[in-house]
């Protein structure tokens, strides 16, 4: 008895060291990542050749057997007729092959949080784009964003900018949100197409900021808050905020609608900025009748239809993953398994 008792508790204890093991890995690999210097690739995905396997393998699934061995036998017939007469236009030193005379959508996504640190990806795939771009080639940004604050949000439209001085077209489709930073991003393109009940608008300021200053005097706690200028803090969290600092708080929030109204503006003249620029929302369908947006559409029906006469390329930017990351992840997993394992060990005790 007493050795089954020292057993388990032998067990468990290993169990704990690997825990905690497990945990001070998850922590080295955070601290090590925080250190790294950013490293990260491009990647390129040709949507076009996935679409085009994928429709094969739907009209494949409703041949019988033989009718599957001559489809098959045909597109390799064709495959290798196209690849013949281009090792022939190569060797004659032709023009341009049919597939490389074809215009190019890259397609790009933004899934916006409060401090946009998606621009950073958005950064790289933008250069990457403008590396390669012809002139006859466009861009597709597929946007999700609820918003946040507003040098994020700045930094991503002047990404797009980019695109729109280079002359090169640029669509947003907005297939859930839009809204305040992200209809800011999304202004700056030649065309926003939003699906139906999609909620796009937004446009104005707002800023909370808790104030705990009466819970802190009636427990007789002084909060001293020095600056050097009249207005380098006009609220704060712990001290006492006055009236003339609130005022200048609340005209620096105009002062940044105004800003932003002036942006809308300049990308969509064709706005009434005084009605939409009340900080409400709006949906796909009212969104189109105030001109926020130029077509009710999904991002599916867009690449679909580019599908018809354009190569379809991903751009996408993807950060290295260093060992010790890699082994964080896996011990996350394991320490996840680990105390499912305990806490069910502990039930069947209990």
């Amino acid at each position: 008895m007493w050795k089954e008792i020292l057993l388990n508790y032998g067990i468990f204890l290993l169990e704990l060291l690997t825990v905690f093991g497990a945990i001070a890995l998850i922590v080295l690999a955070i601290v090590q990542s925080k250190k790294q210097s950013e490293s990260g690739s491009v990647v390129l995905t040709d949507f076009s050749e996935n679409y085009k396997k994928q429709r094969q393998s739907f009209e494949a699934f409703f041949l019988s057997g033989e009718e599957a061995k001559h489809q098959e036998k045909e597109e390799k017939k064709k495959e290798k007729a196209e690849a013949k007469a281009e090792k022939k236009r190569l060797k004659e030193g032709g023009g341009k092959s049919a597939e490389t005379q074809k215009s190019r959508l890259f397609v790009l996504d933004f899934d916006g949080d409060l401090y946009a640190h998606a621009v950073e990806s958005l950064r790289h795939e933008i250069t990457a784009v403008l590396s390669i771009a012809k002139p006859e080639d466009e861009v597709l940004l597929r946007l999700e964003s609820p918003g946040g604050v507003v040098h994020g949000y700045g930094l991503a439209a002047s990404q797009l900018r980019r695109l729109r001085e280079r002359n090169i077209p640029l669509t947003v489709a907005v297939d859930k949100m839009a809204a305040s930073g992200g209809y800011m991003m999304a202004c700056v393109a030649d065309k926003i197409v939003s699906a139906p009940f999609a909620i796009v608008g937004s446009v104005g300021v707002v800023a909370e900021v808790p104030n705990i200053h009466r819970l802190l005097k009636k427990h007789d706690i002084d909060v001293d808050v020095m600056t050097a200028g009249e207005f380098k803090r006009t609220v704060t969290f712990m001290g006492e905020n006055t009236e003339k600092g609130k005022q200048k708080f609340r005209q620096e929030l105009e002062e940044t609608h105004q800003l932003f109204k002036q942006f809308v503006s300049e990308n969509r003249p064709g706005l009434d900025i005084e009605k939409i620029a009340t900080g409400e929302h709006w949906f796909g369908r009212q969104a189109l009748a105030l001109n926020l947006i130029d077509e009710i559409s999904t991002s599916d029906d867009l690449l679909l239809k580019a599908f018809e006469n354009k190569q379809v390329i991903e751009v996408k930017y993807q950060e290295k993953q260093s060992l010790i990351q890699r082994i964080g992840l896996q011990a996350e997993a394991s320490v996840e398994k680990l105390f499912a394992k305990l806490v069910n060990r502990r039930a069947d005790v209990m």
